[in-house]
């Protein structure tokens, strides 16, 4: 289950290549309206501001993005189009009860989630196998978003990585499966890390899904500290990148 873009495209295209029967449930991406809304609430205005407007910033930055990503996906022999043999169901998001209706009807092995909204408890607990996800960071100390980018403002760069796990009622505090680390390049930045990370962690996602078709899931708690991480606002993200050189 995804929200698309090119960075689920080729976890997609890797899972077919192993498994031909997969299906897509696509989602229909949160409106930036209603995330500024939920970080208010959470955060305030000031600081959902400012972190919509990072996310703005770096669209801007779209271009020199997508060269990156185009090295990223040479360099590992990815391909980010969408594949118009694997079966795509669309839904408005992947809570709502078509979705569930459609879930029980494929009765699948394994759910694996990337890049989608949370899963509420009600549809976790309606899922009829396992459910994973891949995470763009190091579970528990990077939760949530951008866990690339905070290990290296944090000096953490050992911990620049991926975890895929079980889902659970939190966010990113389910079992851990397998964690993978690597090493940003020079032209890497927000936009880029995520793409980076998935690239990095395709031989730890086919992993996680075989052991979940073959029955053999060994999760481990999570250890250490636990923060839960939110994109950093505009004034933020420029100081760390203009002094640290960490854009």
């Amino acid at each position: 289950m995804t929200a698309g873009g090119q960075n689920p495209t080729i976890v997609i295209n890797a899972l077919h290549a192993r498994y031909p029967d997969l299906h897509v449930i696509e989602e229909s991406p949160e409106s930036k309206l209603e995330i500024w809304r939920r970080r208010a609430k959470r955060l305030g205005v000031l600081q959902a501001t400012g972190q919509l407007a990072t996310m703005i910033a770096a669209r801007l930055l779209r271009k020199a993005a997508q060269t990156r990503v185009d090295e990223i996906c040479k360099t590992f022999r990815l391909d980010p189009n969408p594949n118009p043999q694997i079966p795509v169901h669309k839904v408005a998001s992947i809570n709502d009860a078509n979705t569930l209706a459609h879930i029980a009807d494929l009765n699948p092995a394994v759910v694996l989630l990337v890049s989608t909204r949370l899963l509420s408890r009600h549809a976790l607990s309606a899922m009829p196998c396992p459910v994973l996800n891949l995470h763009a960071g190091i579970n528990p100390a990077y939760r949530g978003q951008m866990g690339g980018y905070w290990s290296l403002v944090e000096g953490d760069r050992e911990n620049f990585g991926a975890t895929v796990h079980l889902v659970d009622a939190g966010t990113d505090t389910g079992g851990t499966l397998y964690e993978v680390r690597t090493t940003p390049a020079k032209g890497d930045f927000i936009a880029t890390y995520p793409m980076l990370l998935t690239a990095a962690a395709l031989d730890i996602v086919a992993r996680a899904v075989a052991d979940a078709v073959n029955g053999t899931l060994a999760p481990t708690a999570p250890t250490g500290p636990s923060h839960l991480r939110f994109p950093p606002a505009l004034w933020t993200w420029i100081s760390v990148g203009l002094t640290r050189r960490i854009w």
